[in-house]
Protein backbone atom coordinates (compact mmCIF):
# COMPACT_ATOMS: atom_id res chain seq x y z
CA UNK A 1 0.00 0.00 0.00
CA UNK A 2 1.23 3.34 -0.41
CA UNK A 3 1.47 5.72 1.90
CA UNK A 4 -0.72 8.82 2.29
CA UNK A 5 2.55 11.75 0.75
CA UNK A 6 2.34 8.99 -1.75
CA UNK A 7 -1.11 8.85 -2.74
CA UNK A 8 -1.55 12.56 -2.80
CA UNK A 9 1.81 12.85 -5.33
CA UNK A 10 -0.14 10.49 -7.39
CA UNK A 11 -3.44 12.89 -7.36
CA UNK A 12 -1.10 15.57 -8.16
CA UNK A 13 0.64 14.23 -11.02
CA UNK A 14 -3.13 13.05 -12.29
CA UNK A 15 -4.65 16.25 -11.87
CA UNK A 16 -1.55 17.97 -13.76
CA UNK A 17 -1.74 15.43 -16.87
CA UNK A 18 -5.66 16.12 -17.07
CA UNK A 19 -5.21 20.01 -16.79
CA UNK A 20 -1.70 20.20 -19.17
CA UNK A 21 -4.59 18.13 -21.83
CA UNK A 22 -6.85 20.77 -21.39
CA UNK A 23 -4.35 23.58 -21.65
CA UNK A 24 -2.76 22.42 -24.92
CA UNK A 25 -3.33 24.38 -27.88
CA UNK A 26 -5.50 22.70 -30.46
CA UNK A 27 -2.74 22.26 -32.92
CA UNK A 28 1.25 22.24 -32.01
CA UNK A 29 4.46 20.68 -33.31
CA UNK A 30 6.47 18.39 -31.46
CA UNK A 31 9.76 16.85 -32.27
CA UNK A 32 9.27 18.20 -35.67
CA UNK A 33 5.58 16.80 -36.51
CA UNK A 34 2.10 18.32 -36.48
CA UNK A 35 0.03 17.60 -33.47
CA UNK A 36 -3.01 17.99 -33.14
CA UNK A 37 -4.95 17.52 -29.72
CA UNK A 38 -8.33 15.30 -29.55
CA UNK A 39 -11.35 16.99 -28.56
CA UNK A 40 -13.33 15.57 -25.92
CA UNK A 41 -16.03 13.37 -27.14
CA UNK A 42 -17.88 11.36 -24.49
CA UNK A 43 -20.83 9.04 -25.56
CA UNK A 44 -22.91 6.77 -22.74
CA UNK A 45 -26.16 5.48 -23.51
CA UNK A 46 -28.00 8.82 -24.92
CA UNK A 47 -25.31 11.16 -22.92
CA UNK A 48 -23.31 13.27 -25.33
CA UNK A 49 -20.82 15.03 -23.66
CA UNK A 50 -18.27 17.37 -26.60
CA UNK A 51 -15.97 19.67 -25.85
CA UNK A 52 -12.96 21.63 -28.29
CA UNK A 53 -11.61 23.27 -25.01
CA UNK A 54 -10.63 26.04 -27.17
CA UNK A 55 -9.20 29.59 -25.31
CA UNK A 56 -11.84 32.45 -25.58
CA UNK A 57 -10.43 35.81 -26.46
CA UNK A 58 -11.55 38.81 -25.46
CA UNK A 59 -11.52 42.09 -28.23
CA UNK A 60 -7.71 43.51 -27.63
CA UNK A 61 -6.74 39.80 -28.20
CA UNK A 62 -8.27 38.17 -30.79
CA UNK A 63 -10.20 41.63 -32.73
CA UNK A 64 -13.24 42.51 -33.71
CA UNK A 65 -15.93 45.07 -32.60
CA UNK A 66 -17.48 46.32 -29.36
CA UNK A 67 -21.18 48.18 -29.61
CA UNK A 68 -22.37 50.12 -26.58
CA UNK A 69 -26.45 51.02 -26.30
CA UNK A 70 -27.38 52.80 -23.97
CA UNK A 71 -31.13 52.36 -22.29
CA UNK A 72 -33.70 54.63 -22.21
CA UNK A 73 -35.04 54.57 -19.15
CA UNK A 74 -37.13 57.51 -18.49
CA UNK A 75 -40.58 55.99 -19.00
CA UNK A 76 -39.71 52.34 -16.53
CA UNK A 77 -40.34 52.97 -12.79
CA UNK A 78 -36.72 52.60 -10.62
CA UNK A 79 -37.67 49.49 -9.39
CA UNK A 80 -38.37 47.84 -12.65
CA UNK A 81 -35.52 49.10 -14.28
CA UNK A 82 -33.37 46.15 -13.19
CA UNK A 83 -35.98 43.91 -14.53
CA UNK A 84 -36.06 45.43 -18.14
CA UNK A 85 -32.03 46.08 -18.69
CA UNK A 86 -31.67 42.41 -17.99
CA UNK A 87 -35.02 41.66 -20.84
CA UNK A 88 -32.76 43.87 -23.42
CA UNK A 89 -29.66 41.72 -22.63
CA UNK A 90 -31.50 38.50 -23.18
CA UNK A 91 -33.30 39.38 -26.17
CA UNK A 92 -29.93 40.77 -27.84
CA UNK A 93 -28.12 37.97 -26.97
CA UNK A 94 -30.64 36.24 -28.79
CA UNK A 95 -30.61 38.70 -32.14
CA UNK A 96 -26.55 38.14 -32.16
CA UNK A 97 -26.61 34.21 -31.43
CA UNK A 98 -29.16 33.98 -34.59
CA UNK A 99 -26.71 36.44 -36.79
CA UNK A 100 -24.29 33.65 -35.65
CA UNK A 101 -21.58 35.38 -34.49
CA UNK A 102 -19.19 33.08 -32.69
CA UNK A 103 -18.90 33.57 -28.89
CA UNK A 104 -20.37 36.57 -28.24
CA UNK A 105 -19.85 38.91 -25.31
CA UNK A 106 -23.11 40.66 -23.82
CA UNK A 107 -23.00 42.22 -20.38
CA UNK A 108 -24.83 45.25 -18.50
CA UNK A 109 -23.46 48.44 -16.86
CA UNK A 110 -25.31 50.64 -14.64
CA UNK A 111 -23.20 53.43 -13.36
CA UNK A 112 -24.10 57.27 -12.63
CA UNK A 113 -27.54 56.68 -13.23
CA UNK A 114 -26.85 55.51 -16.83
CA UNK A 115 -27.92 52.17 -18.24
CA UNK A 116 -25.82 50.62 -21.04
CA UNK A 117 -25.72 46.87 -22.62
CA UNK A 118 -22.16 45.69 -23.81
CA UNK A 119 -21.91 43.76 -26.94
CA UNK A 120 -18.21 42.72 -27.89
CA UNK A 121 -18.54 40.86 -31.48
CA UNK A 122 -14.96 38.88 -31.69
CA UNK A 123 -14.22 38.84 -35.53
CA UNK A 124 -16.15 41.74 -37.01
CA UNK A 125 -15.14 44.41 -38.50
CA UNK A 126 -17.99 46.09 -40.21
CA UNK A 127 -20.31 47.35 -37.46
CA UNK A 128 -23.44 48.86 -39.22
CA UNK A 129 -24.94 45.75 -39.82
CA UNK A 130 -24.65 44.42 -36.77
CA UNK A 131 -25.68 48.02 -34.92
CA UNK A 132 -28.58 47.94 -37.43
CA UNK A 133 -29.53 44.30 -36.13
CA UNK A 134 -29.31 44.66 -32.17
CA UNK A 135 -29.98 48.16 -32.00
CA UNK A 136 -34.13 48.26 -33.56
CA UNK A 137 -36.58 47.90 -31.25
CA UNK A 138 -38.41 45.47 -33.59
CA UNK A 139 -41.67 46.22 -32.11
CA UNK A 140 -44.03 44.66 -34.68
CA UNK A 141 -48.27 45.45 -34.18
CA UNK A 142 -51.34 44.82 -36.25
CA UNK A 143 -53.89 48.01 -36.98
CA UNK A 144 -56.92 48.30 -38.29
CA UNK A 145 -58.45 51.46 -40.55
CA UNK A 146 -60.78 52.86 -38.74
CA UNK A 147 -63.10 55.60 -41.12
CA UNK A 148 -63.64 58.57 -39.72
CA UNK A 149 -66.67 60.05 -41.05
CA UNK A 150 -66.53 63.57 -42.92
CA UNK A 151 -68.25 66.83 -40.62
CA UNK A 152 -70.40 68.96 -42.47
CA UNK A 153 -69.48 67.93 -45.82
CA UNK A 154 -65.45 67.49 -45.12
CA UNK A 155 -63.81 64.47 -47.01
CA UNK A 156 -63.92 61.15 -44.38
CA UNK A 157 -60.79 60.59 -43.08
CA UNK A 158 -59.04 57.51 -41.38
CA UNK A 159 -57.36 56.45 -38.30
CA UNK A 160 -55.20 53.15 -37.22
CA UNK A 161 -56.23 51.62 -34.40
CA UNK A 162 -54.03 49.05 -32.85
CA UNK A 163 -55.10 45.34 -32.21
CA UNK A 164 -54.42 42.95 -29.47
CA UNK A 165 -52.53 40.94 -32.03
CA UNK A 166 -48.39 41.69 -31.84
CA UNK A 167 -45.27 40.10 -31.65
CA UNK A 168 -45.11 38.90 -29.04
CA UNK A 169 -48.25 36.09 -30.48
CA UNK A 170 -45.23 34.97 -32.89
CA UNK A 171 -44.30 31.47 -32.67
CA UNK A 172 -41.79 31.93 -35.17
CA UNK A 173 -40.66 33.70 -38.70
CA UNK A 174 -38.60 32.86 -41.58
CA UNK A 175 -37.54 34.43 -45.06
CA UNK A 176 -39.57 32.82 -48.00
CA UNK A 177 -40.00 34.37 -52.12
CA UNK A 178 -43.27 36.04 -52.74
CA UNK A 179 -44.92 33.29 -55.35
CA UNK A 180 -46.24 36.25 -57.36
CA UNK A 181 -43.63 38.92 -57.27
CA UNK A 182 -40.96 36.40 -56.49
CA UNK A 183 -39.50 39.48 -53.84
CA UNK A 184 -38.55 38.09 -50.15
CA UNK A 185 -40.74 38.20 -48.06
CA UNK A 186 -41.31 37.15 -44.07
CA UNK A 187 -43.45 34.19 -43.42
CA UNK A 188 -44.91 34.34 -40.08
CA UNK A 189 -46.14 31.58 -37.96
CA UNK A 190 -48.37 32.49 -35.16
CA UNK A 191 -49.13 31.12 -31.55
CA UNK A 192 -52.02 29.16 -30.67
CA UNK A 193 -53.07 32.07 -29.43
CA UNK A 194 -51.74 34.59 -31.81
CA UNK A 195 -53.90 32.12 -34.08
CA UNK A 196 -56.75 32.75 -32.58
CA UNK A 197 -56.49 36.91 -32.65
CA UNK A 198 -55.44 36.55 -35.90
CA UNK A 199 -58.68 34.29 -37.22
CA UNK A 200 -61.00 37.05 -35.48
CA UNK A 201 -59.01 40.30 -36.79
CA UNK A 202 -59.35 39.13 -40.64
CA UNK A 203 -63.00 37.95 -40.27
CA UNK A 204 -63.98 41.50 -38.98
CA UNK A 205 -61.75 43.25 -41.89
CA UNK A 206 -62.70 41.72 -44.83
CA UNK A 207 -62.15 44.11 -48.00
CA UNK A 208 -60.34 46.42 -45.92
CA UNK A 209 -56.68 46.90 -45.90
CA UNK A 210 -54.97 45.32 -42.02
CA UNK A 211 -52.15 47.50 -41.81
CA UNK A 212 -48.58 45.54 -40.55
CA UNK A 213 -46.47 48.04 -38.57
CA UNK A 214 -42.70 47.81 -37.56
CA UNK A 215 -41.41 50.51 -35.40
CA UNK A 216 -44.08 52.87 -35.67
CA UNK A 217 -43.50 52.64 -39.44
CA UNK A 218 -46.10 50.82 -42.16
CA UNK A 219 -44.00 48.15 -44.15
CA UNK A 220 -47.03 46.48 -45.50
CA UNK A 221 -50.75 47.19 -45.69
CA UNK A 222 -52.30 44.25 -47.42
CA UNK A 223 -56.18 43.94 -48.56
CA UNK A 224 -57.77 40.90 -46.32
CA UNK A 225 -59.50 38.61 -49.21
CA UNK A 226 -61.17 36.45 -46.49
CA UNK A 227 -61.03 35.31 -43.00
CA UNK A 228 -57.24 33.61 -42.35
CA UNK A 229 -57.92 30.92 -39.26
CA UNK A 230 -54.44 28.35 -40.29
CA UNK A 231 -52.58 31.06 -38.05
CA UNK A 232 -49.97 31.71 -40.78
CA UNK A 233 -49.47 34.85 -42.87
CA UNK A 234 -47.02 36.87 -45.26
CA UNK A 235 -45.40 40.23 -44.76
CA UNK A 236 -43.98 41.59 -48.00
CA UNK A 237 -42.58 44.73 -48.86
CA UNK A 238 -39.64 46.07 -50.94
CA UNK A 239 -37.04 44.30 -48.34
CA UNK A 240 -33.94 42.94 -49.82
CA UNK A 241 -32.56 39.55 -48.91
CA UNK A 242 -30.42 40.82 -45.89
CA UNK A 243 -33.19 42.91 -44.76
CA UNK A 244 -35.68 40.54 -44.92
CA UNK A 245 -33.34 38.03 -42.75
CA UNK A 246 -32.55 40.77 -40.15
CA UNK A 247 -36.35 41.41 -39.79
CA UNK A 248 -37.07 37.34 -39.73
CA UNK A 249 -33.50 38.06 -36.67
CA UNK A 250 -35.36 40.30 -34.70
CA UNK A 251 -38.92 39.15 -34.61
CA UNK A 252 -37.23 35.86 -33.62
CA UNK A 253 -35.79 37.02 -30.89
CA UNK A 254 -38.50 39.35 -29.86
CA UNK A 255 -38.86 43.14 -29.54
CA UNK A 256 -36.82 45.11 -27.23
CA UNK A 257 -39.11 46.17 -24.16
CA UNK A 258 -37.29 49.93 -24.30
CA UNK A 259 -35.42 51.93 -26.70
CA UNK A 260 -31.82 51.86 -26.92
CA UNK A 261 -29.15 54.35 -28.54
CA UNK A 262 -25.67 53.22 -30.02
CA UNK A 263 -23.56 55.39 -27.75
CA UNK A 264 -19.96 54.23 -28.75
CA UNK A 265 -18.13 51.74 -31.08
CA UNK A 266 -14.76 50.70 -31.19
CA UNK A 267 -13.39 48.22 -33.91
CA UNK A 268 -10.07 46.78 -33.29
CA UNK A 269 -7.68 45.19 -35.82
CA UNK A 270 -6.76 41.18 -35.85
CA UNK A 271 -3.21 42.32 -36.65
CA UNK A 272 -3.27 44.95 -32.98
CA UNK A 273 -5.11 41.55 -31.51
CA UNK A 274 -1.99 38.94 -32.38
CA UNK A 275 0.75 41.89 -31.31
CA UNK A 276 -1.00 41.91 -28.00
CA UNK A 277 -1.05 38.40 -27.81
CA UNK A 278 2.58 37.68 -28.32
CA UNK A 279 4.06 40.88 -26.59
CA UNK A 280 1.90 39.28 -23.42
CA UNK A 281 2.93 36.03 -24.01
CA UNK A 282 6.44 37.33 -24.20
CA UNK A 283 6.21 39.74 -21.07
CA UNK A 284 5.06 36.99 -18.96
CA UNK A 285 7.87 34.19 -19.82
CA UNK A 286 10.04 36.47 -18.96
CA UNK A 287 8.42 37.26 -15.87
CA UNK A 288 7.71 33.74 -14.78
CA UNK A 289 11.65 33.15 -15.73
CA UNK A 290 12.64 35.66 -12.92
CA UNK A 291 10.65 34.40 -10.33
CA UNK A 292 11.84 31.23 -11.15
CA UNK A 293 15.65 32.38 -11.28
CA UNK A 294 14.81 34.34 -7.73
CA UNK A 295 13.45 31.15 -5.60
CA UNK A 296 16.28 29.29 -6.44
CA UNK A 297 19.08 31.38 -6.05
CA UNK A 298 17.24 32.22 -2.75
CA UNK A 299 15.90 29.28 -1.71
CA UNK A 300 17.75 26.38 -3.27
CA UNK A 301 16.19 23.06 -3.50
CA UNK A 302 13.18 24.85 -1.49
CA UNK A 303 13.09 27.37 -4.66
CA UNK A 304 13.16 24.36 -7.25
CA UNK A 305 10.24 22.81 -5.74
CA UNK A 306 8.27 25.97 -5.86
CA UNK A 307 9.16 26.63 -9.45
CA UNK A 308 7.70 23.02 -9.53
CA UNK A 309 4.56 24.26 -7.85
CA UNK A 310 4.25 27.81 -10.10
CA UNK A 311 4.34 25.13 -13.48
CA UNK A 312 1.52 23.54 -11.89
CA UNK A 313 -0.03 26.31 -10.73
CA UNK A 314 0.14 27.86 -14.48
CA UNK A 315 -0.96 24.62 -16.41
CA UNK A 316 -4.01 24.17 -14.21
CA UNK A 317 -5.02 28.04 -14.44
CA UNK A 318 -5.07 27.70 -17.95
CA UNK A 319 -7.38 24.85 -18.09
CA UNK A 320 -9.82 26.47 -15.96
CA UNK A 321 -9.60 29.32 -18.31
CA UNK A 322 -10.42 26.78 -20.81
CA UNK A 323 -13.03 24.78 -18.47
CA UNK A 324 -15.13 27.38 -17.76
CA UNK A 325 -14.57 29.35 -20.05
CA UNK A 326 -12.79 33.14 -18.95
CA UNK A 327 -12.61 35.45 -21.99
CA UNK A 328 -9.03 36.26 -21.55
CA UNK A 329 -8.38 40.27 -22.10
CA UNK A 330 -4.91 42.06 -21.65
CA UNK A 331 -6.56 43.07 -18.08
CA UNK A 332 -6.85 39.52 -17.77
CA UNK A 333 -3.66 38.46 -18.26
CA UNK A 334 -2.17 41.44 -15.51
CA UNK A 335 -4.54 39.95 -13.10
CA UNK A 336 -2.60 36.67 -13.99
CA UNK A 337 0.49 37.92 -13.65
CA UNK A 338 -0.40 39.37 -9.87
CA UNK A 339 -1.90 36.18 -8.93
CA UNK A 340 1.56 34.07 -9.71
CA UNK A 341 3.20 36.94 -7.70
CA UNK A 342 0.69 36.47 -4.53
CA UNK A 343 1.50 32.69 -5.43
CA UNK A 344 5.09 33.34 -4.94
CA UNK A 345 4.61 34.88 -1.64
CA UNK A 346 2.60 32.22 -0.47
CA UNK A 347 6.03 29.94 -0.71
CA UNK A 348 7.95 32.93 0.52
CA UNK A 349 6.07 33.07 4.06
CA UNK A 350 6.90 29.02 4.50
CA UNK A 351 10.03 29.25 3.41
CA UNK A 352 11.64 32.28 5.86
CA UNK A 353 9.45 30.92 8.31
CA UNK A 354 11.27 27.30 7.64
CA UNK A 355 14.71 29.07 8.15
CA UNK A 356 13.61 29.81 11.89
CA UNK A 357 12.58 26.44 12.60
CA UNK A 358 14.75 23.82 10.66
CA UNK A 359 17.94 24.59 13.42
CA UNK A 360 15.17 23.60 16.27
CA UNK A 361 14.08 20.24 15.06
CA UNK A 362 14.17 18.00 11.44
CA UNK A 363 13.70 19.22 8.00
CA UNK A 364 10.61 16.75 7.86
CA UNK A 365 8.76 18.70 11.40
CA UNK A 366 10.74 21.90 10.39
CA UNK A 367 8.28 22.13 7.25
CA UNK A 368 4.69 20.69 8.75
CA UNK A 369 5.65 23.43 11.46
CA UNK A 370 6.28 26.27 9.10
CA UNK A 371 3.51 25.19 6.81
CA UNK A 372 0.63 25.63 9.91
CA UNK A 373 2.48 28.77 11.44
CA UNK A 374 2.74 30.54 8.04
CA UNK A 375 -1.06 29.97 7.08
CA UNK A 376 -2.67 32.42 9.38
CA UNK A 377 -0.70 35.14 7.34
CA UNK A 378 -0.99 33.25 3.89
CA UNK A 379 -5.48 33.09 4.53
CA UNK A 380 -5.18 36.90 5.71
CA UNK A 381 -3.50 38.50 2.82
CA UNK A 382 -5.32 36.26 0.48
CA UNK A 383 -8.53 36.62 1.59
CA UNK A 384 -8.65 40.50 1.49
CA UNK A 385 -7.35 40.18 -1.85
CA UNK A 386 -10.39 37.80 -2.96
CA UNK A 387 -13.14 40.58 -1.32
CA UNK A 388 -10.92 42.92 -3.00
CA UNK A 389 -11.56 40.99 -6.50
CA UNK A 390 -15.13 40.75 -5.74
CA UNK A 391 -15.70 44.06 -4.89
CA UNK A 392 -14.53 44.58 -8.58
CA UNK A 393 -16.51 42.19 -9.90
CA UNK A 394 -19.38 43.49 -8.77
CA UNK A 395 -21.56 40.33 -9.05
CA UNK A 396 -25.02 42.00 -8.16
CA UNK A 397 -24.63 44.76 -10.54
CA UNK A 398 -24.44 47.42 -7.58
CA UNK A 399 -25.48 50.89 -9.46
CA UNK A 400 -22.51 52.31 -7.27
CA UNK A 401 -19.63 50.71 -7.91
CA UNK A 402 -18.01 50.31 -11.44
CA UNK A 403 -18.62 47.15 -13.71
CA UNK A 404 -16.76 47.89 -16.78
CA UNK A 405 -15.44 44.73 -18.64
CA UNK A 406 -11.93 45.45 -18.56
CA UNK A 407 -12.12 45.89 -14.41
CA UNK A 408 -13.88 42.43 -14.43
CA UNK A 409 -11.58 40.73 -16.56
CA UNK A 410 -8.72 42.05 -14.31
CA UNK A 411 -10.64 40.94 -11.25
CA UNK A 412 -11.96 37.38 -12.20
CA UNK A 413 -8.11 36.35 -13.40
CA UNK A 414 -7.33 37.42 -10.19
CA UNK A 415 -9.62 36.22 -8.10
CA UNK A 416 -9.51 32.63 -10.05
CA UNK A 417 -5.56 32.94 -9.56
CA UNK A 418 -5.60 33.56 -5.96
CA UNK A 419 -8.01 30.44 -5.12
CA UNK A 420 -5.86 28.50 -7.27
CA UNK A 421 -3.18 29.77 -5.86
CA UNK A 422 -4.28 28.38 -2.60
CA UNK A 423 -4.45 25.17 -3.70
CA UNK A 424 -0.67 25.01 -5.43
CA UNK A 425 0.94 26.80 -2.60
CA UNK A 426 -0.71 24.47 0.24
CA UNK A 427 -1.19 21.57 -1.17
CA UNK A 428 0.74 20.79 -4.04
CA UNK A 429 4.06 22.40 -2.98
CA UNK A 430 3.28 21.05 0.77
CA UNK A 431 2.94 17.51 -0.40
CA UNK A 432 6.00 17.37 -3.09
CA UNK A 433 8.52 18.72 -0.29
CA UNK A 434 6.99 15.89 1.91
CA UNK A 435 7.94 13.64 -1.19
CA UNK A 436 11.01 14.86 -1.65
CA UNK A 437 12.53 15.93 1.95
CA UNK A 438 13.86 13.14 3.65
CA UNK A 439 14.22 13.70 7.36
CA UNK A 440 17.93 15.07 8.48
CA UNK A 441 19.10 18.97 8.42
CA UNK A 442 18.72 20.73 5.49
CA UNK A 443 21.92 22.60 3.42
Amino acid sequence: MFSLPIKKFILIVFLVLVATYISLPPKFSLFGKDVSRPNLNIKIGNFTLQRNFDLRLGLDLAGGSQLIFQADMSKVPADKQSTALNGVKGIIENRVNLFGISEPNVQTSVFEGKSRIIVELPGISDTQQAASLIGKTAQLLFEEVEEVPGVNGTTPSATLVATNLTGADLQSAQVVFDSQTGKPAISLQFTTEGGEKFAEITGRNVGKQLPIVLDNQIISAPVVEGQITGGNAQITGNFSIDEAKQLAIQLNAGALPIPVTLVQETTIGATLGATSVNQSILAGIVGVSMVGIFMILAYGRLGIVADIGLFIFAVITLALYKLIPVTLTLPGIAGFMLSIGMAVDSNILIFERFKEEKGKRSVANALEVSFGRAWDSIRDANVATIITSLVLINPFDWPFLQSSGPVRGFAITLLLGILISLFTGIFVSRNLLRVFVKGGKHD
